[in-house]
């Protein structure tokens, strides 16, 4: 079947292609803890030099582009975390982790949450079924040396999920993943129809600063949208999910959001939630563990 044609395709074959990961029940609960209207998860991928490094980009330009979200940027969010008082998800790549220990225990410090985002942001897809799991593997025991604590979550490295990446999900036990884009709400994972009992959190390119305001200077990307533009994005994210009585969540990351004037945009986005009424702020780890017990 490999050389065929998608138009070639019988039903079994292209059924078995979309029904490899579906999204199952929605764990929507009826409401959110203290009779919160919405729920709020903030993330960020502290990815820093992992996205120069994965491609073998080893000159010191790019590079201290991803030192920046780390000596800056990571800082930043924490400063502006403890002064809304709300708990994040930071999803980082092993070899960040190793590279910013102190970084890892300020995050552990702060009552935040640290899970997995792969070894070094490799494009899974790309690798054998073998490597993908060492490297997977490797990363969960990385982090829990360094944070004390096993990790619980996942997000892919850009999102990228293999035909192989839910079944190693599972076998790590991981209570969710945040890679993939099914629903607004959190459901839960199906693998070839059977439930799985992973709970998925779901992104969404549209609430990640990355395709507003990535800077590539060989390539296409280029910070076409000023910051309170895509912050403006966000709140009517927000506003939606809070009239839905839904979840509002994001992405972020250091190197990109930490910059003064994303701050600046950031800043009066979080002033925007906190003067609503009802708002449940939660780790991703935390809208995991309540949805699957009250959906």
């Amino acid at each position: 079947m490999t050389d065929q044609q998608p138009w070639q395709w019988d039903e079994r074959t292209w059924r078995g292609h979309v029904d490899r990961v579906r999204a199952g029940r929605s764990l929507r609960p009826a409401s959110w803890p203290g009779g919160a209207r919405v729920a709020v998860a903030l993330s960020f991928d502290s990815d820093h030099e992992t996205i120069p490094l994965k491609d073998g980009e080893t000159r010191p330009g790019r590079l201290s582009q991803g030192e920046y979200g780390s000596r800056v940027g990571a800082p930043r969010m924490l400063r502006l975390l403890e002064r809304y008082g709300v708990p994040a998800s930071f999803f980082m790549p092993a070899v960040s982790a190793l590279l910013h220990p102190g970084e890892v225990r300020d995050y552990v410090a702060a009552g935040h949450e640290v899970a997995m985002h792969g070894w070094i942001h490799e494009r899974n897809m790309r690798l054998a079924p073998a490597e993908e799991r060492e490297l997977a593997l490797r990363a969960a025991d990385t982090l829990e040396r360094l944070s004390g604590t096993r990790p619980v979550g996942i997000r892919t490295p850009s999102w990228d999920f293999s035909d192989h990446t839910l079944a190693i999900t599972r076998e790590l036990g991981l209570r969710y993943d945040s890679s993939l884009m099914a629903d607004d709400e959190p459901y839960e994972l199906l693998a070839d129809g059977e439930p799985t009992g992973v709970v998925e959190i779901p992104v969404e390119w549209i609430r990640d600063d990355a395709p507003y305001l990535t800077m590539d200077r060989d390539g296409a990307s280029r910070p076409y949208t000023p910051p309170r533009q895509a912050a403006a994005i966000w709140r009517d994210e927000f506003d939606e999910a809070y009239r839905e009585g839904g979840l509002f969540q994001l992405t972020l990351h250091p190197h990109i959001i930490g910059h003064r004037s994303r701050m600046a945009a950031l800043r009066e986005l979080l002033q925007h939630i906190d003067a609503h009424e009802g708002v449940w702020y939660a780790t991703h780890a935390g809208i995991a563990a309540y949805v699957w017990e009250h959906a």
